[in-house]
């Protein structure tokens, strides 16, 4: 993170002026002044990154100011400037809180490690605090033993060594985020941090405040400035998941980003340099976003760099028994319950079924049926709670070819193509929930922007417009 907004609280005229002229050289936003009474009331106004503070001052002890920044909420870092150092001042102020120990004179070599010293530390500390909301069991692993998986981990190691962006295209559930974190795991940036953006998650009226930062003041509610993903990636990599759902808006200052590697926050006008490896995620047809105008084209080339396909549950049914067994064993450790195996017939059932939802249906439906079967040590089928979606042939009674995936165009109406699947699901899940759009989201775990698109694609504009989240939709 850059050190912009700067205070330097010197009674020493020459070395006030000296040290401001030489923090204005480096482009920071720089205010000075001799007192404490000054220096509180310009940090009760704004928000700074770094003071550099003086122990002696005409009206109080630097150290006693130090130790009331320390309960401030947003506070900066503190470096002590002092011409009358000793051991037990410097670990008197490193314990209550200064980043650094500055001893008079001090050369401009001094300034400059000191600043970057503060850049490394504010960006670790950000990063930490983004990261800290997201932190829980372990990472989960892209399992599977199929020939579809293992050219995937192929792909993935030959790609991930570059600083190619990657475009990671794939039905809901299929482990489209796992993939990304591989990419991540296996670069040259792994020792950095991975920002992950849900572009389907934030308010649109907020996300490019997520993308960009933004400057205190910048709208209602900017009560401080705020560094955004791009800037918290820095050195790393940033996550784009359902970049489909970004409006034309953003996608044209995203695609700036992209170009240049530079970005201002908004309400902002400085230009912040980040060096990021960019990976997106979606779940829809970009190239028919495109022809439709709904994603911008220059952008969808952009980050179609190095494409990759990440295969449905469905195609690679070999897979099916493992990954059962995995989520059998992951969902027991968790709720601590018995479950140790799954029956014949449970298996049988699994390997038929049709998997609209892809791995996450299956590990949602393992975790359930362990969380039925309680104090058995075998699930059987009625704990599996499957039901086949409205039309649909079980997998095992229909024939099926080696690696087919989809049905042709002209499919009979015994084994409707994919896309009707999908909008039985949907349909089905909305009248579950009488037509409350916001559970009937949860329900099918997307957003409800997503399924808003979805209703628009089935029905036309006017489907997409007719409610608002969680009120009632027709179909």
């Amino acid at each position: 993170m850059p050190i912009e907004k700067i205070i330097v609280v010197e009674d020493d005229i020459i070395l006030r002026r000296n040290l401001e002229s030489q923090l204005r050289q480096r482009r920071c936003d720089v205010l000075a002044v001799p007192t404490l009474a000054q220096a509180r009331e310009a940090l009760a106004k704004d928000t700074f990154d770094l003071v550099f503070l003086d122990v002696r001052l005409p009206d109080g002890q630097g150290t006693d100011w130090l130790k009331e920044i320390q309960q401030r909420p947003l506070r900066p870092l503190v470096a002590i400037m002092t011409g009358f150092a000793s051991v037990e001042s410097a670990v008197d102020c490193m314990r209550h809180g200064a980043f650094d120990y500055l001893i008079k004179p001090f050369s401009d070599n001094q300034i400059d490690v000191l600043l970057k010293k503060a850049e490394d530390f504010t960006h670790i500390l950000r990063v930490n605090q983004f990261l800290s909301k997201d932190a829980g069991e372990n990472e989960p692993e892209l399992l599977g033993r199929s020939s579809a998986m293992d050219e995937l981990r192929q792909l993935i190691r030959q790609v991930a060594r570059t600083q190619a962006t990657v475009l990671i295209q794939g039905e809901s559930g299929t482990g489209k985020e796992l993939v990304a974190r591989a990419l991540h795991k296996e670069s040259p940036r792994a020792s950095a941090p991975l920002i992950k953006v849900n572009c389907a998650a934030i308010p649109e009226n907020l996300i490019e405040s997520e993308f960009f930062g933004h400057e205190k003041g910048a709208f209602t509610g900017a009560l401080s400035k705020r560094e955004g993903r791009f800037e918290l990636a820095h050195g790393g990599t940033i996550l784009l998941d359902e970049i489909s759902e970004v409006s034309p808006a953003v996608q044209a200052k995203l695609l700036r980003v992209l170009q240049e590697r530079e970005l201002e926050r908004v309400g902002g006008s400085r230009t912040i340099k980040v060096d990021v490896r960019v990976i997106a995620t979606t779940n829809r047809r970009l190239e028919q976003s495109v022809q439709r105008k709904e994603f911008r084209e220059d952008l969808y080339f952009r980050l179609n760099v190095v494409p990759m396909q990440v295969p449905p549950l469905r195609a690679r049914r070999e897979d099916i028994v493992p990954l059962a067994l995995h989520f059998l064993e992951w969902a027991a450790r968790k709720h601590g319950c018995a479950a140790q195996r799954l029956s014949d017939e449970c298996l049988r059932i699994l390997e038929a079924h049709a998997w609209p939802g892809n791995v996450r249906e299956l590990q949602n439906v393992i975790e359930r049926a362990v969380i039925l079967a309680g104090e058995s040590a075998i699930v059987s089928p009625v704990h599996l709670c499957l039901t086949a979606l409205p039309g649909l042939t079980p997998v095992a009674d229909q024939p099926a070819a080696e690696g087919s995936v989809t049905p042709a165009a002209g499919a009979s109406a015994d084994f409707p193509p994919l896309h009707e699947l999908e909008k039985r699901h949907i349909l089905a899940a909305l009248e579950r929930c009488h037509n409350n759009r916001t559970q009937a989201a949860k329900l099918l775990d997307i957003s409800v922007r997503t399924l808003r698109n979805k209703l628009v694609e089935y029905h036309g504009p006017s489907a997409g417009e007719q409610t608002t989240e969680g009120s009632q939709a027709t179909h």
